[in-house]
């Protein structure tokens, strides 16, 4: 199944594999000169270049295979009828304090709390999609149970 993604996440996934691949020329650079050096068996230089030549490739194939399997959705081309759904913004009343929050929904790989981007697998917006404006939800359990109201969905 494919993995949800945004456009501005899927941009900044290309834009790191561009980076490492153009990066591969100078990490070959640095295990040829660390070849001159001599013996290779204690040569840290040389082994430092390789593992590190060995994670960037790892990270390249990682993020080729997510974008490959990757369905990417550009939420301001869907018409927002108020409905929480992957990719879109949303502002959220908690109903016992009153504060409110506002929290972008985006695949797993994209996600950041502190710039209020939240993963589509987490409780909270498992528990919001497919809510409407001005509807509540629970998340949690027992005592740390949260009720929330959904004030606004915008689809940025």
């Amino acid at each position: 199944m494919p993995a949800p993604l945004t456009v501005a996440g899927a941009e900044k996934l290309r834009a790191e594999l561009s980076a490492l691949k153009n990066e591969r020329g100078t990490v070959s650079r640095a295990i040829g000169e660390a070849r001159k050096l001599g013996d290779l068996s204690e040569n840290a230089d040389y082994h430092a270049a390789k593992e590190k030549q060995g994670l960037m490739e790892a990270r390249i194939r990682f993020i080729e295979a997510k974008l490959a399997a990757a369905q990417v959705i550009d939420v301001s081309k869907i018409k927002n009828t108020g409905t929480v759904i992957f990719g879109a913004t949303v502002t959220l009343e908690d109903l016992e304090t009153g504060n409110q929050v506002q929290y972008r929904i985006v695949g797993e790989d994209e996600s950041d709390v502190r710039a209020g981007l939240i993963s589509n697998i987490s409780p909270l917006a498992r528990a919001m999609m497919g809510k409407q404006v001005q509807q509540s939800f629970f998340v949690g359990e027992g005592v740390r149970e949260k009720e929330w109201l959904i004030q606004a969905v915008e689809h940025k």
